[in-house]
C-alpha cells in the first residue's frame, strides 16, 4: 500500500467519523467472512458501515479531531470500526445482538455526543426502542387526553338524548 492509498483511507475514515452521529469499536478477531458479510448487511439495513484499516491509518484518522482522539487508546488488536449515520440504537442492538451470538465479536468502545461510550453504555443505548417505536409511543401518548375528552363529550350527549 502506497502513501497515497494509506492517505486515502485515511481521509475516509476521518469523513466517515465526523459525519456519522456515533461510530463504535468493536473487536473482530476469528469471525468468519460470511458471518462479517452477515454483519455488514445487518448493518446497512440500518445505515450503519462497517470498515477495517490498520490501527495505525485509525489513529492517523483520530489525530487532532477534538473528542474522537480520545478513542485512539483503543485501536489496538483486529479492531474496526462501526458508524451509525441516522438511527444510533438500531445500529447498536444490532451489534450487542450480533455479539451474544457470536463470541469471536466484542463491543469495545463507542463515541456519541461528543463523549466516549464504555461497553456498558453501548449496551444501555441497544435496549432503547428504535425511533418509530418511540414516535409512535409520543404519538399515542398526545392523542390520549383528546380521545378522553372526545368520549367524555359523547357520554353527555348520550345522557340528554336519553332524558
Amino acid at each position: 500500500m502506497n502513501r497515497q492509498e494509506k492517505e486515502l483511507i485515511v481521509n475516509e475514515l476521518r469523513g466517515d467519523l465526523l459525519s456519522s452521529q456515533a461510530s463504535f469499536l468493536v473487536v473482530y478477531k476469528g469471525l468468519s467472512v460470511k458471518k462479517l458479510h452477515q454483519l455488514r448487511s445487518d448493518l446497512r439495513a440500518k445505515d450503519g458501515s462497517f470498515k477495517v484499516a490498520k490501527a495505525r491509518l485509525m489513529k492517523r484518522a483520530v489525530d487532532g479531531e477534538a473528542g474522537v482522539d480520545a478513542l485512539s487508546g483503543y485501536f489496538k488488536e483486529q479492531i474496526g470500526l462501526v458508524f451509525a449515520k441516522n438511527d444510533v440504537a438500531s445500529v447498536a442492538k444490532i451489534l450487542s445482538d450480533f455479539a451474544k451470538e457470536n463470541s469471536n465479536l466484542e463491543l469495545v468502545a463507542g463515541y456519541f455526543e461528543s463523549k466516549v461510550l464504555p461497553k456498558q453504555k453501548i449496551i444501555q443505548i441497544a435496549s432503547l426502542p428504535s425511533r418509530e417505536v418511540l414516535l409512535a409511543m409520543l404519538c399515542a401518548t398526545l392523542n390520549g387526553p383528546v380521545s378522553r375528552l372526545a368520549r367524555v363529550i359523547n357520554m353527555i350527549a348520550d345522557k340528554r338524548q336519553e332524558a
